[in-house]
C-alpha cells in the first residue's frame, strides 16, 4: 500500500491532510523520516507520526451498549442512531450496525464496516445465537417454554426456528431468551402467540461473546480479534 493512502486510513485523515504531516516530517518508516507519499509499504513495516505507531485496521468492529431511544441504524433524520453515539472516532469508516435493537430494547449492537462478517452472523444458516434478558408482563409457562423449543408460528402464519426460553427470576417474569434467527419484532411477537406483553428486553450477547459490563448505556469500544472470533464460534 503507498504510505499517504496508509496513513489516510490508519490517521483518520485525509490525502491532503498526509501530505501535509509527510512534508514537515512528521512520518517515519521503520524510524526513518519519510517524505515521500508514493513509498509503497511492505507488511511488516513500522510506520509512526510523531513517534506514535500506526496499526492499520481493514474492518473495524464495536461492541456498543445501546441506550433506550437510540435507534439501530446508520443515518435517521428524526432519532439519535447507533452510529450517531460513535461521533467521529472513524470518520472515514461507513460504519452500520450488523443486526438491529428496537428504539425501545437496549443492550449489544455491533457496529462495523465489515459487509460480509454482517452477513454471516445474520445468516440463519450460520446459526448465530443472539442472547436477550426479557421482562414479561406475566409469568412464564411451561406452554412458552415448549412452544419456543418446538418453534413458534406467529399470528400471519409464519413459522419460526426453535429458540430457548428459560425463567431468571422467581416470579417467572424476568426471562433469558436464546435466538438463532432475525425477524422483525420477533421476540415481542413470539410471546404475543401466549398472550404475554414485554416491557424490557436488553441483548446479551451476540454468539459466544457477552456485552462488556464495564460498558455504561451508550459507551463502546473496540473489540479484540479473539473477541471478534467468539461471535461465530
Amino acid at each position: 500500500m503507498r504510505l499517504d493512502k496508509y496513513l489516510a486510513e490508519t490517521a483518520q485523515c485525509t490525502r491532503s491532510e498526509a501530505k501535509t504531516m509527510l512534508a514537515k516530517g512528521r512520518v517515519q518508516v521503520n524510524g526513518a523520516v519519510c517524505k515521500k507519499g508514493d513509498t509503497q509499504l511492505k507488511d511488516n513495516d513500522t510506520v509512526t507520526v510523531d513517534g506514535a505507531p500506526l496499526r492499520y485496521q481493514k474492518f473495524v468492529y464495536l461492541m456498543l451498549n445501546k441506550p433506550e431511544g437510540v435507534v439501530s441504524a446508520s443515518t435517521d433524520k428524526r432519532d439519535t442512531t447507533v452510529v450517531d453515539l460513535v461521533g467521529d472516532a472513524y470518520p472515514r469508516r461507513e460504519l452500520f450496525p450488523a443486526g438491529r435493537l428496537d428504539k425501545t430494547s437496549t443492550g449489544f449492537v455491533l457496529l462495523t464496516d465489515d459487509g460480509g462478517f454482517a452477513h454471516d452472523i445474520l445468516s440463519p444458516r450460520h446459526h448465530v445465537s443472539k442472547t436477550y434478558t426479557v421482562t414479561i408482563d406475566t409469568p412464564l409457562t411451561q406452554e412458552m417454554c415448549t412452544g419456543f423449543a418446538a418453534g413458534v408460528t406467529l399470528a400471519d402464519g409464519t413459522a419460526l426456528s426453535p429458540a430457548e426460553v428459560t425463567a431468571l427470576s422467581p416470579d417467572g417474569c424476568t426471562v433469558r431468551v436464546v435466538l438463532r434467527q432475525g425477524v422483525y419484532h420477533q421476540i415481542k411477537r413470539m410471546f404475543g402467540v401466549y398472550g404475554a406483553g414485554v416491557n424490557a428486553l436488553h441483548r446479551e450477547a451476540i454468539g459466544g461473546l457477552a456485552l462488556d459490563a464495564q460498558l455504561a448505556p451508550g459507551q463502546w469500544r473496540e473489540l479484540s480479534d479473539e473477541e471478534v472470533a467468539k461471535i461465530t464460534r
